[in-house]
């Protein structure tokens, strides 16, 4: 095979040969970035909620037409020894992490003085201690080897804030802070770290909030996307998990090895407001 071809292949598959963990992977946002890594070459160990044979038609699925190992790991990340034992049981079965997206999450939308602070603390657990525990975890092993890619979904709620959202946001700025710590202890050992700030992606977790902000602000569906969810993004449309997927594998392939440290927005010109 001569080397025109070669090149060819490897730009079409740039993670081929890595290990990718993806938590919250078995829908929405997740489930898009675990496509793209498969398509891109890399073995996907998948995280997420869902039945049985949801799961395992979605593994099964991420696997066609792409010769990559894709698995399932149920860790409950609200649990920090699970979030652990994710990562230690990736590196025991597929004998390394070179990925690891953290971007299993989940929202409440109430006013802060009737805000449950059970949600408060389960939301600050699962979206942002969460992905302390899946780095502490991976941080180590990356190092050792030379190379690792890390990459936080935050929101562009980590750059801003909206009414009704105090565990959210506080969650997700906190993820875009650990995002910048985590990328100056790596710098020297190509470890990178990126937090992805997307806007409204349509997803399964938007669409669940639109009824909760219908209730909190005793509007319509209709008038929460059009006046709420979309009124600051200029480009007045939903950002699609596709997207998400292919900034994910360019930052995780070798045009993102000088990139690190960054939150970057993908909101339709929201936080350029």
């Amino acid at each position: 095979m001569d080397v025109q071809v070669l090149e060819k292949i490897d730009a079409a598959r740039p993670l081929a040969g890595r290990v990718a963990v993806v938590t919250g992977s078995t829908s929405g946002i997740g489930l898009g970035i675990a496509r793209a890594f498969a398509q891109a070459g890399a073995d996907v160990v998948v995280n997420g909620l869902g039945a049985r044979d949801e799961i395992d038609f979605v593994c099964a699925d991420l696997q066609h037409g792409c010769s990559t190992r894709v698995a399932y790991n149920a860790a409950n990340l609200m649990r920090p020894d699970e979030a652990r034992a994710l990562v230690e049981e990736t590196i025991a079965d597929f004998g390394r992490i070179d990925i690891l997206v953290n971007n299993a999450g989940i929202q409440h939308v109430a006013p802060i003085e009737g805000f449950p602070p059970e949600r408060y603390d389960a939301i600050i657990a699962l979206n942002l201690s969460a992905a302390f525990h899946t780095i502490r975890a991976a941080f180590g092993p990356m190092k050792a080897a030379g190379f690792g890619r890390i990459v936080n979904v935050a929101s562009a709620h980590g750059l801003v804030a909206s009414p009704f959202k105090s565990a959210y946001v506080a969650a997700k700025h906190g993820i875009v802070g650990l995002t910048k710590v985590v990328a100056l202890e790596g710098a020297e050992h190509n470890v990178t770290c990126n937090a992805i700030c997307p806007g409204y992606v349509w997803t399964p977790l938007v669409e669940n909030q639109i009824g909760d902000t219908a209730k909190a602000r005793g509007i319509t569906r209709e008038a929460v996307i059009r006046d709420v969810l979309l009124a600051a993004q200029p480009n007045k449309r939903f950002a699609e998990v596709e997207e998400l997927g292919a900034l994910a594998v360019f930052l995780c392939g070798p045009g993102g090895r000088s990139i690190t440290g960054t939150a970057l927005p993908v909101d339709g010109g929201w936080t350029a407001h």
